[in-house]
């Protein structure tokens, strides 16, 4: 019995007594006075357990049964669904098991299988949001995660996601290698589908932002900035009026970063289940299933209707806007070098004022390389170098000994001497007497 039905109790045997009439009675409980009529009648038939409700200690006519219990826990014991919380488990459960069931009644029976456990909240920093924009494609926040996505289970993949400010709408696609070529597929795709957007949201990864380079000692305070060349998808960029916004921290484009940390929880238990090895199933179910799921449950309504994408015009020749473009210089040949192979311009398409000067070399997402001058774009073949001829080496000459006047030759009159037999002493005497 609670301490509720006890003071409740208590009451109702003044009530019974007489010591305070049955209206009063009900005004102290807060119920009507017909009901204080049964709980007295209760009171007299079944003593004080007449306070207690009927139905306590008996099961719910609408229970599940046990043993949908039992096959729920069963299923969600599989090590493929580790770490799954009781919202994605309750949905995969309906949609691949066929077990319907609420979240907060599957929440109860994980925790009494230990297959999750609750955590408390924490009181976290309070901090002003930013208001989300209010025009889909006014801001787009653009980024890659690198995070083990299968588990390691199959090759190392990245996922590159573009997410609508206003309305959190999702593209994404998984890559092999985080760099330009892969972000600028990335791009073309978007662009495609949807659009030129106002501005782009990115960080300042060496793909976007070209870095002035310094000394690690060196302050900067007291230098003048000094304006580096763009890189590639900032020259692209430029070249489809898309504005390109730099974050100066990861909390600055929360909008992405939350939505990496929703994938990293549910687009990998999705992928292991799909049992997904390789990039290409990886991006099988992500645009099958992820993407719409994502784009239909979690998207919002914009402030405003209006589209602030634009659509692409003539002048946007994608595969010539999304390639890695470099300037170089014609020689009098009319010959360009590129990559270590020479081109020949074609002679139909040699024009006044071409020789000496500079033109774009576009190297394209397909491997193809163009070649264009003043808008136009060239005829261009690859010549054929003549290898340079190396002849035989030949063995070294001996060296001859120097001749001529100034060349002093060595005195030869020392020359046996020490092979002739001395004379005695007595015949040197009589010799240098004789001779003095």
């Amino acid at each position: 019995m609670t301490q509720a039905e006890r003071d409740r109790l208590v009451t109702l045997k003044k009530a019974k007594r007489h010591l305070i009439t049955q209206r009063e009675a009900a005004e102290e409980l807060g119920v009507t006075v017909r009901h204080v009529k049964r709980l007295v009648k209760a009171l007299k038939k079944w003593g004080d357990k007449g306070v207690i409700h009927g139905l306590r200690g008996r099961p719910s006519p609408r229970k599940i049964a046990e043993a949908s219990q039992r096959q729920a826990v069963e299923i969600l014991s599989d090590p493929i669904y580790r770490g799954f919380g009781p919202t994605l488990a309750c949905e995969y459960l309906r949609k691949k098991h066929g077990v319907a069931v609420s979240k907060e009644t599957l929440r109860k029976w994980m925790i009494a299988a230990r297959l999750w456990q609750g955590k408390e909240r924490k009181l976290e920093a309070v901090h002003a949001w930013r208001p989300r924009r209010g025009r889909c494609g006014e801001l787009v926040q653009w980024d890659t995660s690198d995070h083990d996505w299968l588990e390691g289970q199959g090759e190392r993949i990245y996922l590159i996601s573009m997410i609508d400010d206003a309305t959190s709408r999702l593209h994404a696609r998984f890559v092999r290698r985080d760099w330009t070529a892969e972000n600028m597929r990335v791009l073309w795709r978007y662009v495609e589908l949807y659009g030129r957007p106002l501005a782009f949201y990115t960080d300042k990864a060496s793909l976007f932002h070209t870095a002035d380079k310094r000394r690690r000692d060196e302050s900067g305070v007291d230098k003048d900035p000094v304006e580096m060349p763009p890189t590639q998808i900032g020259r692209a960029l430029r070249e489809l009026s898309i504005t390109w916004i730099a974050a100066h921290s990861p909390q600055a484009k929360g909008r992405v970063e939350r939505g990496f940390l929703t994938a990293q929880d549910r687009l990998v238990k999705g992928l292991r289940v799909a049992g997904a090895r390789t990039l290409e199933e990886a991006n099988a179910y992500r645009e099958e299933e992820f993407l719409p799921w994502w784009n239909k449950t979690l998207t919002v309504v914009p402030a405003s209707a209006c589209d602030a994408h634009r659509p692409l015009g003539k002048e946007h020749q994608l595969a010539a806007i999304l390639s890695h473009v470099e300037e170089r210089q014609v020689g009098n040949g009319y010959t360009v070098r590129h990559e270590g192979k020479l081109y020949q311009i074609d002679r139909g398409d040699v024009r006044t004022g071409m020789r000496g000067a500079k033109l774009r070399v576009e190297a394209r997402l397909d491997g193809s390389l163009s070649m264009c001058f003043k808008d136009r774009y060239l005829r261009i073949e690859v010549c054929e170098q003549p290898l340079p001829v190396r002849s035989a080496k030949r063995p070294p000459a001996p060296v001859q000994p120097r001749k001529g006047p100034h060349v002093v030759s060595k005195s030869r009159w020392m020359e046996g001497f020490w092979d002739k037999p001395a004379p005695t002493l007595k015949k040197a005497l009589a010799i240098a007497n004789a001779t003095s």
